[in-house]
């Protein structure tokens, strides 16, 4: 399973990332090796974040020119050919999080930058596109309400969006997911339980399963 999850911060990628991965590991018997979540700058160390205060300062107060560097570099190092050996994947965010991000809150890479970041996603994609296709991007929303709600009651360090953002980031979110070259695209809502969130999940990605992830199952359900 080769997944890639999207979407506005506080949506809740990270908390369904790893309800997939307790799930996968349920039915198939297989978990992802590590969830890559490190590209909502200046979270961008370890698998989770592991980077210090004063590292995420040091970051923070970089040049934009070191940022898109950093990002874009940090972008082509995950999609090299033996990272397509494993059957499995999960990205959080990746390249699509950083077209927001970074014309919207870091300088860099709008379309009057040399590095366009509708022009570096779609080049991403088609090196992803060069090893498989089974790759499916995963679309994470939620209501605006229960956004502000969650920023309130578990504010990250150093988040990203502001309470005025919100719409303008998840138009965006949306907009990109559109513009993505991928052809496996789902939507998840998740604005109320995990419960009812990983049902939709389940019922949505069953028909881009793999014929690895297809074989997991029955092999677990034998168990």
């Amino acid at each position: 399973m080769r997944l890639i999850l999207v979407g506005c911060e506080y949506v809740g990628t990270t908390t369904l990332a790893n309800a997939i991965d307790d799930w996968m590991d349920s039915t198939m018997g297989a978990r992802f090796s590590l969830i890559h979540d490190h590209w909502k700058i200046p979270h961008t160390s370890g698998h989770p974040d592991d980077s210090t205060p004063e590292e995420q300062a040091w970051l923070l107060q970089a040049t934009p020119k070191f940022k898109e560097m950093h990002q874009r570099h940090s972008l082509y190092y995950h999609v090299q050919a033996n990272g397509f050996d494993n059957p499995d994947s999960m990205m959080i965010g990746a390249h699509i999080e950083d077209a927001v991000y970074g014309p919207m809150y870091f300088g860099y890479g709008g379309k009057d930058h040399r590095l366009d970041r509708e022009v570096v996603m779609h080049q991403w994609e088609r090196t992803i596109l060069r090893f498989t296709d089974a790759t499916v991007l995963v679309h994470i929303t939620a209501d605006n309400d229960v956004i502000r709600q969650r920023m309130h009651d578990d504010p990250h360090e150093n988040m990203v969006i502001s309470e005025g953002d919100i719409d303008r980031v998840k138009t965006r979110f949306a907009e990109l997911v559109d513009w993505s070259l991928l052809k496996h695209k789902i939507a998840v809502e998740n604005s109320g339980s995990m419960t009812d969130t990983m049902a939709e999940f389940v019922r949505k990605i069953e028909p881009f399963l793999t014929d690895a992830d297809r074989s997991r199952t029955e092999a677990r359900a034998l168990k």
